[in-house]
C-alpha cells in the first residue's frame, strides 16, 4: 500500500503532513510518498527517525494556494503539489492521496486528473459529522451546487458503501435532507429524488429535517453540495460557539470553577465527539482512487488519523462496494433523471 500525501498544503505544513507521513510509516507500516519541495522535505525529516524504505518523495516545488481559481491553477501548475499527487495517483504510484490544501485544487484534481468511477456522474465531497448517535455521513459536502436527482441517488449509493466499510454499519440508513418528513415536501430536486431513492439498492428512510442531522437520525444524509456545505459550517460554528459558552460560564466564578471540576470528564468526552480531528478527512467518493481532503487546519494527530483513514478506505476496497451497488440500478434510467 502506497500513500501519496501533499506536504505543502495546509496552514501547518510542511511540518504536519510530514510527522504524520512519519507516525505512520512507524506505527501502521504504510509506504509514504512525500509530495513537495525535496530540499524543504529533506531538512524536516532529518529530525525523525522511521523506516528508510516507507518513506520516499516526489518532487513538486510549487503550491497551489487558496485564493488561486482552481481549474485554471490545476492546468497551468503542472508542478503543483497536489497536481503532481494527483498525477502519480492516475499512473498507478499510489493508491490514495491526501492533502490539507486548498480544496477547490483538489476536487479539481479528483475529477479532471484521476476522473471517475464508471458510472458515477459527480463525485461527491463526504464528510463526517458529530452527532448524538456518533459520526454519520453528510454527502454533499460541497463539491457540487448544482445536481439533478441522479446524482443525489448515487451519492446515496457512495455514502451507503462507505458506512458500511469504514463504520461497520450492516445496513445505513440513508436519509434525503428536506424542509419537511412528508414525501411531498420540498423543492423540485428533493421530490424527484425522493421518487428515484424508494427504489434505490440502499435502505432509504425518507425525508430528514434540519434537527434530524444532530440528532443522528440517519447515518448517510444526502443533499446537494450548496445545502451541505451550509450545513457543515452550520455544524462547525455551532461546535465553536458551544464551546466557547461553556468555558465562559465556568469561569463565571469561583463556584462555577470548582463545579467544572466535578464534570471535567464529562465535558472532555464531549469536546472528544465534537473534535473533526477524530474524524480524519473528507473523501471525494466517486473517483477511481481515493482523493481525501484534510481539513486545512489539521495537526498532526488530524492528518494521522486522516491517513488511518485512507488505510481501512484501500483495505475494505470501498470503491469496489461502490461499483457493484450502481450495477443494481437502472443506469440508463437514472442518468436521465
Amino acid at each position: 500500500m502506497k500513500i501519496l500525501i501533499d506536504v505543502m498544503g495546509g496552514d501547518n505544513a510542511p511540518q504536519v503532513p510530514i510527522e504524520a507521513a512519519v507516525k505512520a510509516a512507524n506505527e501502521l507500516g504504510v509506504n509514504m510518498v512525500l509530495v513537495g519541495d525535496t530540499d524543504i522535505i529533506n531538512k524536516e525529516l532529518e529530525k525523525y527517525s522511521y523506516p528508510e524504505d516507507k518513506i520516499s518523495i516526489a518532487h513538486a516545488p510549487d503550491v497551489i494556494s487558496n485564493h488561486e481559481e482552481p481549474a485554471k491553477a490545476v492546468r497551468q501548475k503542472k508542478t503543483a503539489s497536489v497536481v503532481v499527487a494527483a498525477n502519480m495517483l492516475k499512473n498507478g504510484e499510489g493508491d490514495a492521496m491526501l492533502s490539507m490544501g486548498s480544496t477547490g485544487a483538489l476536487l479539481t484534481a479528483g475529477l479532471l486528473i484521476v476522473g471517475r468511477i464508471k458510472g458515477i456522474l459527480r463525485p461527491a465531497l463526504a464528510t463526517t459529522l458529530p452527532t448524538a448517535q456518533g459520526p454519520k455521513l453528510l454527502v454533499d459536502a460541497g463539491a457540487n451546487t448544482n445536481c439533478r436527482p441522479a446524482n443525489l441517488v448515487q451519492f446515496g449509493i457512495m455514502g451507503d458503501a462507505y458506512m458500511k466499510k469504514l463504520h461497520n454499519i450492516n445496513n445505513p440508513k440513508v436519509g434525503l435532507i428536506s424542509n419537511g418528513e412528508e414525501e411531498g415536501k420540498g423543492d423540485d430536486l428533493t421530490k424527484k429524488s425522493y421518487g428515484i431513492m424508494k427504489d434505490a439498492p440502499f435502505n432509504f428512510i425518507g425525508n430528514i429535517e434540519g434537527r434530524d442531522i444532530m440528532e443522528g437520525n440517519a447515518d448517510v444524509m444526502v443533499c446537494d453540495g450548496f445545502i451541505g456545505n451550509v450545513v457543515l459550517k452550520t455544524v462547525e460554528g455551532m461546535g465553536h460557539v458551544i464551546s466557547n459558552r461553556i468555558k465562559d460560564i465556568f469561569k463565571k466564578s469561583i463556584i462555577t470553577k470548582i463545579g467544572a471540576v466535578f464534570v471535567m470528564g464529562g465535558l472532555k468526552e464531549f469536546k472528544k465527539s465534537m473534535d473533526y480531528r477524530e474524524y480524519g478527512g473528507a473523501p471525494l467518493l466517486g473517483c477511481k482512487k481515493l482523493v481525501l481532503k484534510g481539513h486545512g487546519s489539521s495537526d498532526t494527530k488530524a492528518a494521522f488519523a486522516a491517513i488511518k483513514q485512507a488505510k481501512i478506505f484501500i483495505d475494505t476496497d470501498v470503491n469496489k462496494e461502490i461499483e457493484e451497488n450502481l450495477k443494481k440500478i437502472n443506469t440508463e434510467e437514472t442518468e436521465n433523471a
